[in-house]
């Protein structure tokens, strides 16, 4: 079992659902990516999702495409990274998975990838534009290595389609709850819940919900039929005042986020 499973396997044990915050990896640099950690999981947050920054955006919003580019801009590698992961997991006790594109694991090396975030006590790997009819070959690398390879199902995938993605991921089911891009919204689509509920019945992985979640009201309509809730346009644009303002003030505002988001549970 994976760092993930046994967290899930805890929580549904105790009848608790999982705040799983992202955070933008180097922005504005590494050294505050590793303070937010330790700080949101000191808060409460169950397990911490890390973007690696990638210049051609997925599926994500104008948010966290601007972190990317921040990123970026100041030469973020993939190297400086995974040492700052490395130093990190070592000071959290919460899973962490990256989110990165198949581009950069592919570049980097399918097993060489899975490998040295392994060795920088990474838990799993979200990985966005991975086809599902691609994925048994990374699956049996992380499934080799204790890694969850953790593939996203969304509103329009067709029934037939999720049922093979439930059956290559591993760790948990990422649910993207809208059509398109991440990003904060006033308002959630009506038909989140009976969706989500579909999907329970066909796996027995944990579900979590992401994209447009950010508030209070969000979580208290979601935690009931979720076993996690994924959290990141919101955190990433609290983070980005870190450029102009005290970091310390940003990452107590960061903090107090994250208390409020779990009180509604």
């Amino acid at each position: 079992m994976s760092a993930v499973d046994q967290l899930f396997e805890k929580l549904r044990s105790e009848h608790q659902k999982a705040l799983m915050p992202f955070v933008t990896a180097g922005d504005p640099d590494v050294e505050f990516t590793q303070a937010v950690l330790k700080e949101i999981v000191g808060r409460g947050a169950h397990l911490c999702e890390v973007g690696i920054p990638y210049s051609d955006p997925i599926a994500d919003g104008p948010v966290i495409q601007a972190s990317y580019t921040r990123a970026l801009k100041h030469k973020i590698k993939l190297d400086p990274i995974l040492e700052m992961l490395g130093r990190a997991t070592t000071e959290i006790n919460a899973p962490v998975v990256t989110m990165v594109s198949y581009a950069i694991v592919y570049r980097h090396g399918l097993e060489a990838y899975c490998d040295d975030v392994r060795a920088a006590g990474v838990d799993g790997l979200i990985v966005p534009d991975l086809p599902v009819e691609e994925s048994p070959q990374l699956a049996r690398i992380c499934a080799d290595r204790q890694l969850s390879l953790i593939q996203l199902v969304t509103p329009t995938t067709p029934r037939e389609r999720a049922l093979k993605i439930c059956e290559t991921s591993s760790g948990f089911v990422y649910y993207v709850s809208v059509t398109g891009i991440t990003g904060e919204r006033t308002e959630l689509p009506p038909d989140i819940v009976e969706n989500v509920g579909w999907l329970r019945q066909q796996t027995s992985l944990p579900i979590c919900i992401g994209f447009g979640i950010n508030k209070p009201e969000h979580v208290k309509l979601l935690a009931p039929v979720a076993d996690g809730l994924i959290v990141g346009s919101a955190i990433v644009r609290r983070i980005a005042e870190a450029a102009k303002r005290p970091r310390d003030t940003v990452l107590r505002e960061v903090g107090d986020y994250v208390t409020d988001l779990l009180a509604a549970f």
